[in-house]
C-alpha cells in the first residue's frame, strides 16, 4: 500500500516549535508552522523599545546546550552571533569562581579549590559534594528539594547562598525549597562532568528572535515549508486519520500535528482529543514562576567590570552589560528569577529599587530611562517529583513539544529544543503514514 503523504502542522513558534519544524524540513517533510504572535521566539523573543533591541527575558546558553547550538549551525547562524566564555561566576565583593583550562571535571574541582570569598572548609566540602555526585552518576534514589540536597551535603552555608542557589534559580527558575534536586543534578551533570567546554557560558550578541528563530524560519521556507505569524490556531478536530486545524477565517487538514504552545495555551486545544486527557490532567496541576527583566539605560560611558555578574543581598540576581555583547553601551539588564514581593510592584518602583542596588555596588549615575518586563508565567515550577507529559500522548500522529514536556531539563531553551527535535524524530520514525 502506498504511503500517505505527511503534512505536518506545528502550533507555536517558540524554540520548541521551530526546532521541530527545522528538523522536519531537513528531512524534506512538508511542514507549516503557526504562531499566534507577530514575533517568533515564544518566551525567548526579541522586544524593540526606543529603537533598541532587547529581549522579553535575559537568557544565556551553555556549552552543554548541544542541540540548540547544532540547530543554530544547521540554519546558518553565524558563530559571531554568540560570545563564548569559559565559566566564570563573579559576585563582586563576595565571590569569584573561575575554571582553569583542565579537562572536566578537574576544571570544576580546581575552580572550587581556588574560589575566592569562601572559607577553605566550605571549598573542600564543595569538592566532596561534586565527587559524591559524580560517583552516584548524578542520580538520586528519590527526588528531593534542592534545599534538602544542599543540607544533606553541608552545602547550605555561604557556598549555598553564593553558588548553588543562584545556579538553581538561573536554571530551574524555582526557589530551592521546592525545586527538584534531580533536575538540578541533570543540569550539573551535563555542564560539569563531560567536556570542559560544556560549562562555557554562551552569551547571545543579538536579540533572541534574531539569534535562531529568524534563521529557522528562513531554513523552513527554503525547504518548502511555511511559517505563518499572527495566526492563532483555536481548534484541533480529528478528521478520520487526520486533523483539521481551525483559526479565525480559515481551516486546513494535516496528517500530523505537533502542539508546541505554552502549557496553559495547549489545554484548550487538547479538549477535543480524548486520548490527551492524561496529559491535560498533568498540565492542570502545573504551577508557574515569573521572571522579571529590568533594563536600565545609563550614559554610554557606563561600563561594568564584565558582561555578566552576580548580585546578592537584594532583589537583583544577575546583571548583564549589553554594551559588551549587543553593542548598546550603557544598557544594563537585570534578571530576577522566581517569585517574590517584587512581582506585583509597579514598574517605576521596581526599576528604582534595582537602580538603588546597582548604584550601591557600582557607583552608577541616574539612569536615562528604564523598561520593565515581567513574564508572570515565564516557566512551570520545576518542583520535586513533578509529573510531565510525554511528547507522544496519543496516536502516532499527535505530539506535544515544549520545555514542560518529559525530559531531563527544566524550562530552558535547550529543554524546549530537545522536545521539538524528539517530536520530529518520532514522526520520521514512527508517524502514521
Amino acid at each position: 500500500m502506498a504511503e500517505k503523504l505527511k503534512r505536518v502542522a506545528v502550533i507555536g513558534g517558540g524554540y520548541a516549535g521551530l526546532a521541530a519544524a527545522v528538523t522536519l524540513a531537513q528531512q524534506n517533510i512538508p511542514v507549516t508552522l503557526f504562531e499566534a504572535g507577530k514575533t517568533l521566539g515564544g518566551r525567548a523573543r526579541g522586544v524593540a523599545y526606543r529603537g533598541i533591541s532587547m529581549d522579553n527575558g535575559q537568557h544565556i546558553l551553555l556549552g552543554a546546550y548541544r542541540e540548540t547550538l547544532r540547530l543554530m549551525a544547521l540554519t546558518g547562524v553565524s558563530r559571531d552571533a554568540v560570545q563564548r566564555l569559559p565559566l566564570a561566576l563573579t559576585i563582586p565583593g563576595h565571590f569569584e569562581l573561575r575554571t582553569p583550562a583542565l579537562p572536566a571535571p578537574l576544571h570544576l574541582v580546581f575552580g572550587l579549590l581556588l574560589a575566592q570569598g569562601l572559607p577553605l572548609g566550605e571549598r573542600l566540602a564543595a569538592i566532596r559534594f561534586a565527587v559524591a555526585l559524580r560517583l552516584r552518576n548524578f542520580r538520586l534514589a528519590q527526588d528531593m528539594s534542592v534545599a534538602s540536597l544542599l543540607a544533606r551535603y553541608r552545602q547550605d552555608g555561604k557556598i549555598g547562598r553564593l553558588l548553588w542557589e543562584p545556579l538553581c534559580l538561573a536554571a530551574l527558575n524555582t526557589p530551592i525549597a521546592q525545586a527538584s534536586a534531580q533536575v538540578f543534578l541533570n543540569v550539573l551533570r551535563d555542564s560539569f562532568s563531560r567536556a570542559r567546554s560544556d560549562s562555557d557560558v554562551v552569551l547571545p550578541r543579538t536579540d533572541l528572535t534574531s539569534l535562531f528563530p529568524l534563521a529557522a524560519a528562513e531554513f523552513i521556507g527554503k525547504h518548502d515549508g511555511k511559517v505563518v505569524t499572527g495566526c492563532r490556531v483555536r481548534s484541533i478536530e480529528p478528521d478520520e486519520e487526520n486533523f483539521k486545524l481551525g483559526w479565525e477565517g480559515g481551516s486546513e487538514t494535516f496528517s500530523h500535528v505537533i502542539c508546541a504552545t505554552a502549557p496553559q495555551h495547549a489545554l484548550p486545544l487538547l479538549a477535543s482529543l480524548p486520548y490527551t486527557a492524561p496529559a491535560a490532567r498533568m498540565l492542570t496541576d502545573f504551577t508557574y514562576q515569573p521572571i522579571a527583566s529590568v533594563y536600565l539605560q545609563y550614559p554610554h560611558d557606563t561600563r561594568l567590570p564584565g558582561p555578566m555578574l552576580g548580585l546578592t543581598g537584594g532583589f537583583s540576581q544577575w546583571v548583564f552589560d549589553r554594551g559588551y555583547t549587543h553593542g548598546t553601551p550603557g544598557l544594563l539588564g537585570v534578571v530576577i528569577s522566581a517569585e517574590g514581593e517584587h512581582q506585583d510592584w509597579p514598574a517605576e518602583q521596581l526599576a528604582g529599587k534595582i537602580h538603588e542596588e546597582l548604584q550601591q555596588r557600582f557607583s552608577l549615575p541616574s539612569p536615562l530611562w528604564h523598561k520593565v518586563i515581567v513574564e508572570r508565567r515565564a516557566t512551570f515550577a520545576c518542583s520535586v517529583g513533578l509529573e510531565r507529559p510525554t511528547q507522544s500522548c496519543g496516536p502516532n500522529n499527535f505530539y506535544l513539544a515544549g520545555d514542560y514536556t518529559a525530559g531531563d531539563y527544566p524550562a530552558t531553551i535547550e529543554g524546549a529544543v530537545r522536545s521539538g527535535v524528539k517530536c520530529a524524530e518520532l514522526i520520521t520514525r514512527n508517524g502514521q503514514r
